[in-house]
């Protein structure tokens, strides 16, 4: 279908947009309190204009532009999440009152949350669909990739198979291998990854509630492994779990994963035998399995898990300073109830095609995570998860952390793996997953300032760098 631009939206009429296409909730108004709050700024600010653009059917976008475009107006930026509703995600205005083109987009996947339909490769070719738009423009030199949460799934797939083809995520390695449908794929010029996640497959491993007994109901529970023992050190204000429980925890988190797995794979041959339930695919339903929210992680009760980077790193303060130190988290404890019982919360609702082309990743027997970090997970196994993709990305790239959330610390790995000549890491102290100074986390009223503002000012920085982009031929 072709894409076309259409007329320019006035303020109201992009409010009523807005708050039409954000009636549903997200993935990101699933999670804890501290990732919740208003949409920040509420209303269009002046100097910025909009319009609609129709990309593909099932693809919404809205194009952010200065009213007076100067020359940070060549580079456009591009954002959308791998589920949530993302036509007006602060970036939208915050990098267009900087002078950025933005182009904030929805993929045709569901909004509700209440269905894990997000095919990789169907989200994928609804990227692309937004890159060609932003390639056909003029006025656009320059095209940045943004990934926040699971949209860094989305946005790194997407650029290690627009720079290295579709044997990149066809190997003999991986899981599911995609199709050739991806071929071709337009590449952008750079990659920011702000406050990405460890990828949608990563995110449900770590999600897995490894106290399910019986894959076909999700009340058989096993108290040695169920988090919310207080047997097990379980407190519902925050716990500090026994090592010998953590590990005996992780260690049979993998396993469950490990299994579901194989699982999948088993009855994915038995439907390309033509002896399935369909000639296609399958209803896969897993009980304790949602990565949305903080279903089962153990690190958002713990708060010693996740707490803290390997190496200095650069963090930015509420008054915009910078010091180069061990990064911290400042969060507090959350996850004091278990939704495994739950079909609608707790329960992992796909299909076998989907499970293993989105969901699934392969782990090692010394699969856990510490203080500091993951360890045992096969990153090479799926192009689901952005620590295996940023390998394959040799743009200009920016990563970025907020301390007041637990995916922070997928930063500091991203960074270490990416082999881009041009690369950068952030850290921004008290910020929320979106962005937002994190109240709960606060000793004192006002503590963490303007994290908004903190994480904007940094990205323009990077993006107007001499030599980047704005310079570039």
């Amino acid at each position: 279908m072709r894409m076309f631009r259409q007329g320019r939206l006035a303020p109201v009429a992009l409010a009523g947009l807005m708050l039409a296409v954000s009636a549903a909730p997200s993935a990101e108004a699933q999670e804890a309190p501290v990732r919740q709050g208003p949409a920040y700024p509420p209303a269009l600010p002046s100097g910025v204009k909009t319009s609609f653009v129709h990309l593909a059917q099932g693809v919404p976008g809205v194009l952010y532009e200065p009213v007076n475009p100067g020359t940070k107006a060549a580079i456009a930026v591009f954002a959308m999440h791998s589920a949530g509703d993302y036509l007006s995600f602060s970036a939208c205005t915050q990098l267009a009152q900087r002078g950025y083109r933005v182009l904030c987009a929805n993929n045709s996947t569901g909004k509700g949350g209440s269905f894990d339909e997000g095919s990789l490769e169907r989200v994928l070719l609804d990227a692309k669909a937004a890159v060609t738009y932003l390639r056909s423009l003029p006025e656009v030199k320059h095209v940045v990739l943004m990934g926040h949460s699971g949209g860094a799934t989305v946005m790194s797939a997407y650029q290690m198979i627009a720079e290295g083809g579709v044997a990149t995520c066809q190997g003999a390695e991986k899981i599911f291998k995609c199709s050739d449908a991806l071929a071709g794929l337009p590449k952008a010029d750079g990659f920011m990854a702000v406050d990405a996640n460890w990828g949608l497959s990563t995110m449900t491993l770590f999600s897995i509630d490894p106290a399910v007994t019986d894959e076909g109901h999700a009340l058989k529970l096993d108290p040695a492994l169920d988090l919310f023992n207080p047997a097990n050190g379980f407190k519902p204000g925050g716990s500090t779990f026994p090592q010998a429980f953590v590990v005996r925890f992780q260690q049979a988190e993998g396993a469950r994963n490990n299994r579901l797995i194989d699982t999948a794979l088993k009855r994915m041959a038995v439907v390309k035998a033509g002896e399935g339930q369909f000639a296609d695919d399958e209803p896969y339903f897993v009980p304790g399995a949602s990565l949305l929210g903080w279903n089962n992680k153990l690190f958002a009760q713990d708060v010693r898990l996740m707490s803290h980077t390997k190496k200095p790193w650069p963090l930015i303060h509420p008054d915009g300073s910078i010091t180069t130190q061990i990064v911290h988290t400042v969060r507090v404890p959350a996850n004091n109830q278990s939704v495994t019982g739950s079909m609608v919360k707790g329960a992992m609702k796909t299909t076998l095609r989907n499970y293993l082309m989105t969901y699934a990743i392969r782990t090692t027997p010394d699969y856990g995570y510490d203080e500091s970090g993951v360890r045992g997970i096969d990153w090479s196994s799926s192009w689901s998860n952005t620590p295996g993709n940023i390998t394959g990305i040799h743009v200009p790239t920016l990563v970025m952390g907020m301390t007041a959330n637990w995916e922070y610390l997928a930063a500091e790995t991203l960074y270490e793996r990416s082999p881009a000549r041009d690369r950068s890491i952030f850290f921004v102290e008290g910020a929320t997953h979106v962005y937002t100074p994190c109240k709960p986390c606060e000793k004192t009223p006002g503590q963490y300032g303007d994290t908004v503002k903190q994480v904007y000012d940094a990205i323009d920085r990077w993006l107007s760098g001499t030599g980047r982009f704005a310079t570039a031929g």
